[in-house]
């Protein structure tokens, strides 16, 4: 098992979805964008999900310490093997040049059996792929029994302590992964020759750059792509988006008048050539008399833990952690604004509604931006605390979408970009206030930022994440009052 390698299982991966691709990352690896805020939170939830998962084969032992010290992880694992360790944690082996680090190995007394943890909540391609390579190497290295893939079942509700028989669902795969074995012989012939090339692949961009997942090196391949081209176009299907390129067509001056587009993907082209501003004044009056006041204007935030934290809750429900309320009794008067952050030192739900409904109780409709988000969360807290459950009704009766008119598109302007998200209406309408610069701008981030201070020693950075988050979910509703202001002065 200790032989060198040319490639890994996540580079095999890599190598299945576009061949450059893994050629960058076995070369160029500095080339590689940067990990944003939300991606370093999906691998840390990945993580935590395969060190709980040990606790179903408690007794192990780890192999591996260091992923970069390969050689340090296969001897250890031989170690292991050699001793009668039962049950191993992050065993490395290497066969045919190929390194892999498996999450769990189980002897029964016979043979190993091979568990593979993954964070989602269900079997992939990709995952029977990554399972195959899996098998392939340590076969060849151990003698083995089975092959399981461990994932979360999305049906589990916690009541009390974590019940990881119910919470994990393990199912075998060998029967698929030995079907998949000579794609997998075939595969790693093909891209050890490309391994072996003097230089980079051609690979233009295609719909490989996204799927099964985002490409590590798109700023790399897609620098010479312009900020806002056809790929912007809104509602066009990713494929009518690469049809558009491959014919020449990138910039949204360069789409042929006859190419078949809906009404308003060619009116986001005609604003953009024409820099005009669309405004349907009728359709905006006919929402404009929907609004009376008193006005409030709502927005939530909320955080997906893949394990459940709180009784009642199950894998990656949202949790609303926050709210922010602007609020103007008549057009005229002062807006005042109210906000809840909770601590994160429990379950936030039943306070963060029993403040939200007292800090709504008086008249007044209650505005959003994408109101199926904030009606569902509110359904679900409606059910979680059936006591509540009249009252939030009647909060969900007032509630009205301010992301109507730009969904609609009955008033659009270059500047938005195709887009009706309240992140590109915002700087379009009122260019004095933006997301740009914040440290927390998305709510991937937020929802990123505040499941980090259940784990945050640091009270410092603890003040500075909250801050942050007040800063963020403020400009949401902030932004709200700004622009239904410039829908009023239409």
């Amino acid at each position: 098992m200790a032989e060198k390698h040319l490639i890994s299982k996540s580079s095999f991966i890599k190598g299945i979805q576009c061949d450059k691709q893994l050629y960058l990352y076995k070369y160029q690896y500095d080339w590689m964008d940067k990990v944003s805020e939300i991606q370093q939170a999906i691998f840390n939830r990945g993580h935590e999900v395969g060190e709980l998962a040990q606790q179903i084969f408690p007794g192990g032992i780890k192999a591996t310490e260091d992923p970069k010290k390969t050689a340090q992880a296969i001897e250890r694992t031989t170690e292991l093997v050699e001793s009668g360790t039962k049950v191993i944690y992050e065993a490395a082996f290497v066969f045919d040049e190929v390194l892999v680090i498996a999450d769990i190995i189980v002897w029964d007394g016979k043979q190993w059996n091979i568990y593979e943890v993954k964070s989602s909540t269900s079997i992939s391609d990709t995952y029977y792929q990554d399972a195959a390579i899996q098998y392939y190497v340590i076969s060849n290295c151990l003698n083995v029994n089975d092959i399981s893939i461990i994932y979360i079942n999305n049906q589990y509700v916690r009541k009390g302590s974590l019940e990881l028989n119910k919470l994990y669902n393990t199912e075998s795969v060998k029967d698929k992964v030995s079907e998949l074995q000579n794609f997998i012989k075939v595969e790693l012939k093909r891209l050890k020759k490309v391994l072996k090339g003097k230089d980079i692949p051609e690979i233009d961009i295609g719909p490989h750059c996204s799927v099964p997942y985002q490409c590590g090196f798109w700023g790399y391949c897609w620098k010479d792509i312009p900020e806002y081209s056809v790929f912007n176009i809104a509602g066009l299907k990713g494929n009518k988006k690469f049809e558009l390129y491959e014919l020449g067509h990138i910039k949204l001056e360069d789409v042929p008048e006859e190419y078949p587009l809906s009404q308003t993907q060619r009116l986001q082209i005609e604003s953009h050539i024409g820099k005009k501003v669309i405004v349907d004044n009728d359709n905006i009056k006919k929402f404009l008399s929907t609004i009376s006041y008193p006005v409030y204007y709502m927005d939530f935030e909320t955080f997906m833990p893949a394990i459940p934290m709180f009784d009642g809750t199950r894998p990656y429900q949202q949790i609303p952690f926050q709210y922010s309320l602007h609020y103007q009794k008549t057009p005229k008067s002062k807006v005042e604004h109210e906000e809840f952050l909770t601590d994160a030192d429990g379950d936030p739900r039943e306070p963060f509604l029993k403040k939200l409904l007292e800090d709504t109780k008086e008249p007044g409709i209650i505005l959003v931006y994408n109101k199926a988000f904030e009606i569902t969360r509110m359904k679900e807290l409606a059910a979680d605390f059936p006591k509540y459950a009249k009252e939030t009704e009647e909060r969900i009766e007032r509630i009205v979408d301010l992301m109507q008119p730009f969904q609609k598109k009955y008033y659009y302007t270059p500047e938005m970009l195709g887009s009706y998200s309240i992140k590109s209406v915002l700087p379009a309408l009122v260019p004095e206030l933006s997301y740009k610069g914040m440290e927390i701008a998305d709510g991937g981030t937020a929802s990123a930022a505040f499941e980090s201070l259940y784990y945050e020693q640091d009270v410092f950075r603890i003040k500075e994440i909250r801050e942050n988050l007040l800063k963020y979910c403020g400009m949401d509703t902030l932004a709200m009052v700004k622009i239904l202001n410039v829908l009023q002065k239409l």
